[in-house]
């Protein structure tokens, strides 16, 4: 166990995340799942980043394809199925990339904009729809699964 204070550790953090920023691997001072799946999606998939202003997207192919990407971290035994709120279909594939705690990638999903329509909840509190990974949308013939494309070697 850790000596370090919780500031000490707090303080190590800000560091980690700065130094992951003066990197170019995370983009915000957020949850740096988000930014990381961005980042690995990109890198691996050879996309491009939108802007980070960007509101619709996160990334674009070569056949200028764009991409939404949202990210979950296992953080316990009980698996979180539950995305960020998506708040525009103005997109043509969402990736969903589920971490494991170290953030490795356990899971990815490549998700055409219709499957989402069809299978998320819609939210005026969140001003938004609502899409959990469950057995409904893993098993739609559409639900492509690109994990391979993420497991480190």
């Amino acid at each position: 166990m850790s000596k370090d204070t919780n500031l000490q550790l707090l303080k190590k953090y800000s560091k980690i995340i700065t130094e992951l920023k003066d990197r170019g691997v995370l983009r915000t001072s957020n949850n740096p799942a988000g930014d990381y799946a961005e980042y690995i999606v990109s890198e691996k998939m050879k996309m491009e980043l939108a802007p980070n202003s960007q509101k619709s997207y996160d990334s674009i192919d070569s056949e200028k394809k764009t991409y939404q990407i949202k990210a979950r971290r296992i953080t316990s035994k009980k698996h979180p199925t539950q995305l960020g709120v998506i708040r525009s279909l103005d997109f043509d594939f969402l990736i969903v990339i589920i971490f494991n705690q170290d953030f490795t990638v356990y899971a990815a999903y490549q998700i055409p904009k219709n499957s989402i329509k069809q299978y998320a909840k819609s939210s005026t509190h969140q001003n938004g729809l609502i899409l959990s990974m469950n057995s409904g949308i893993l098993k739609d013939k559409k639900t492509k699964d690109i994990t391979a494309k993420f497991i480190e070697s």
